[in-house]
């Protein structure tokens, strides 16, 4: 009782958890349901081209975006 709680983070790690435990991705800090989301470093670009055909937004070669796939 004495800690205070945030449910809207509680609710937005449990669908970060629910996509990444569905889905070969992590999700950013500040992350909400929807945006962006980075695909794993060890998929590798072969793998993500079968896994993501519309391509992604690379940013640095170990972090590539791409729209939430659950969408």
């Amino acid at each position: 009782m004495a800690t205070g709680r945030n449910f809207l983070e509680i609710l937005r790690a449990i669908d970060s958890m629910q996509l990444t435990a569905k889905h070969k991705v992590a999700t950013p800090a500040n992350w909400k349901k929807g945006e962006d989301v980075v695909i794993l470093p060890a998929i590798k670009d072969d793998e993500a081209k079968k896994i993501y055909p519309d391509g992604w937004e690379t940013v640095k070669p170990y972090l590539r975006k791409v729209p939430d796939p659950s969408k």
